[in-house]
């Protein structure tokens, strides 16, 4: 329903996110979300009937021309560079598509309960965990979860912002955090398979295959499943690129959907834009007569 205030959408109640996704599946329709670093993206994805709008800070690196990757690095305050995009760019063009925050959990310098305070009064319908420690491994992943930066953080923000109404959609990257993340009242788990592959500033190797993906998503699906079967599930990353790709996912796993911030917003630019200025390149230079 339209905000009182505005007329536009934003912001929804949990409630009414969750009941537009159960919309969109009983009309036999997947749902798509898809991140925005711009306004004009934002625009242009609701135009083509994206069922949710997520604003990363990794957004404005990618729409710079650099790898998404950026936006796990301490390249700037990831949640105040979400909040600034939401407020200037996303927010004011967006007329009636949920828009979900992506907040950084682990900031040391944040009250969490603040910070979503905040992130509610701006006008986002939800938050997703992003950046997330989820996607990282390794000697660093332990790391960060010795010093107080675990992954922990980001379930326990989630926890927190069913608390407040707010719609919540998250990353995971195994069973374990999926299981978690369900009972901690995330509304939607993304199983996140890895960074995405292709075109100029993406990984050239996925490290999977689709047929992996495919497994691991539907291990994490499984996991959220046994917690409480009214979880949403959808599918993030590696070979998932194509339509074609994420049609794959959805045949072979329980998930109903994809979210693509890459593989939407900048791989359509990287593929479009070449091809129409070689079109405007090879127009005629002398005069018809």
């Amino acid at each position: 329903m339209p905000n009182p205030w505005t007329g536009k959408g934003n912001p929804y109640t949990r409630e009414e996110v969750v009941a537009r996704l159960r919309a969109t599946l009983a009309r036999g329709e997947a749902i798509i979300a898809a991140g925005a670093g711009t306004g004009i993206s934002a625009k242009f994805l609701e135009k083509g009937g994206v069922d949710l709008i997520i604003v990363y800070n990794s957004g404005r690196f990618r729409m710079a021309g650099h790898g998404s990757t950026a936006g796990l690095m301490a390249y700037g305050d990831a949640n105040a560079v979400a909040m600034e995009i939401g407020e200037f760019e996303v927010l004011p063009i967006v007329e009636e598509t949920p828009v979900i925050c992506g907040v950084h959990a682990t900031d040391p310098r944040r009250r969490m309960w603040h910070w979503l305070q905040q992130v509610k009064q701006m006008g986002f319908s939800g938050v997703n965990n992003f950046p997330t420690h989820s996607i990282v491994d390794g000697q660093f992943r332990q790391t960060l979860e010795e010093t107080g930066m675990s992954v922990q953080k980001e379930i326990d923000m989630i926890a927190l912002a069913r608390r407040m109404d707010l719609f919540t959609i998250v990353y995971v990257g195994n069973p374990q955090e999926s299981a978690a993340m369900a009972d901690a009242g995330a509304d939607v788990v993304i199983a996140h398979v890895g960074t995405t592959i292709g075109g100029s500033i993406g990984v050239t190797d996925a490290a999977c295959s689709l047929e992996d993906a495919a497994r691991r998503t539907q291990e994490i699906i499984v996991a959220a499943k046994q917690v409480r079967d009214d979880v949403i599930c959808l599918a993030h990353g590696g070979p998932i690129v194509a339509p074609a790709d994420a049609a794959y996912i959805n045949q072979h796993t329980d998930a109903v959907g994809f979210v693509g911030a890459s593989s939407l917003e900048r791989l359509a630019l990287e593929n479009s834009l070449p091809q129409l200025t070689r079109e405007f390149k090879a127009i005629p230079v002398t005069r018809q007569n």
